[in-house]
């Protein structure tokens, strides 16, 4: 490497800092790459940019305050999803430990700037709205020796279910999302690198939206069958909003629940279906999302309202129906889309991330899922592979850490 111009920084603090955060565990090499870094980002003949409009990429979204980013975040396009299971090893004292690092990993790479010892820190630079949004499995909770909410546990049987371990379950999840996904990429790569020492990698799942920009920001997302998907949802900042998520249950007061459900779509089966059909089996017109008995997205659906012949107008068996709960039982959905490669003469392996946020899962999202479960036209067309549950603890301040409130 050649040798630092004058007047360049030889800076240690970071090194020292990452060596205390981990009980003393890096160094050599780590303390090596840090001053590395420091060296490259403090180049003097790099030359200065040309001021321009703002880019997409230079857009922040704050890590530190009462609650975590990434939920009432408006969506970003990509949002990759990873389930951890701690490692045997790691006691209240360690779970401590990879908490700090990876709050502080967080808080560095969500603001533009590469994490302590970060080998590629060109990659940090464009942060693109990037959150990471942390929750606490029950095993996790209970090798903290805390005690959860009374829904912190997987959720009950359901008929519909052909659910896969490898997409289940899980002690800690890591939600990273961002509008490009070579930033989501690197963040996921820095954070799980930081986990080695602590956990294992339990599962991985990748989704994404319509590109930034593609559409009007508060527009609702599409998911692969061409329905609108969230239309119901509290909007962030309101009254309603804060009733729906957030908690106030001892240390999750300002956190809440989250379900992750991976559901496969069977978009050659959806294909022999006629639009007529379609829009029957959701209760909404597929051009612009209204119900079948309005005109606009945000009308109120009539379920009284028949046919000339008698027949309801919005089926019994409709999704928007069967999804429609009793005072209470409101979730606030921000799912992703997922499209893999498919197998034999399949067309497509394609689905959702049915992701959904609320105080009370017992209280809020399992009658719903219930009353879908036993008769949701859909179900016709989807079939749940992968869930699991989460307590989404609250945000810190500055110089704390996530999960603090639990383990403090």
């Amino acid at each position: 490497m050649p040798a630092p111009a004058e007047g360049a920084r030889s800076d240690r603090t970071g090194s020292t800092r990452r060596q205390f955060l981990l009980g003393g565990a890096v160094a050599g090499v780590g303390a090596a790459a840090a001053i590395g870094v420091d060296y490259a980002l403090n180049r003097q003949d790099t030359p200065a940019p040309t001021p321009t409009t703002p880019m997409n990429g230079d857009e922040v979204v704050p890590f530190f305050g009462v609650h975590q980013a990434g939920i009432d975040t408006p969506a970003q396009a990509h949002g990759l999803f990873l389930g951890l299971d701690l490692l045997a090893t790691t006691d209240r004292e360690g779970l401590t430990r990879l908490l700090r690092i990876l709050t502080d990993d967080a808080a560095r790479l969500t603001q533009g700037t590469p994490a302590l010892a970060d080998s590629e820190p060109e990659l940090a630079m464009a942060p693109a709205r990037l959150t990471v949004t942390f929750g606490f499995g029950p095993g996790l909770v209970a090798r903290a020796a805390g005690t959860g909410p009374s829904w912190l546990a997987p959720l009950p049987a359901f008929t519909v279910d052909r659910l896969q371990p490898e997409f289940s379950d899980g002690d800690l999840l890591l939600q990273i999302a961002g509008d490009d996904p070579l930033t989501v990429a690197h963040a996921a790569r820095m954070l799980l690198k930081d986990t080695r020492s602590f956990t294992s990698l339990r599962w991985s799942q990748n989704g994404f939206r319509r590109a930034y920009g593609t559409e009007r920001p508060g527009t609702t997302m599409r998911n692969l069958f061409g329905q609108v998907d969230g239309t119901t949802n509290p909007l962030p900042g309101t009254k309603g909003f804060d009733a729906v998520v957030w908690s106030d249950d001892g240390w999750l007061a300002g956190g809440t629940g989250a379900v992750i459900r991976r559901i496969r779509m069977d978009l050659d089966k959806w294909d022999r279906l006629d639009r007529s059909g379609r829009e029957a089996s959701v209760g909404r017109n597929l051009v612009n999302g209204a119900p079948l008995t309005g005109q606009k997205e945000f009308d109120e659906p009539d379920f009284a309202a028949t046919t000339a012949i008698g027949f309801p107008v919005i089926p019994q068996f409709a999704h928007i129906r069967r999804a429609r709960g009793e005072d209470g039982e409101q979730i606030f959905r921000r799912a992703y889309n997922y499209d893999e490669r498919p197998a034999g003469s399949s067309v497509s392996e394609s689905g959702l991330i049915f992701v959904s946020f609320q105080a009370d899962v017992d209280r809020q999202f399992t009658p719903m899922q219930r009353r879908l479960d036993e008769l949701d036209l859909l179900n016709e067309w989807t079939t749940p592979i992968g869930s699991a549950v989460f307590a989404v603890p609250p945000g810190c301040r500055e110089g704390g850490f996530i999960g603090e409130t639990l383990l403090a």
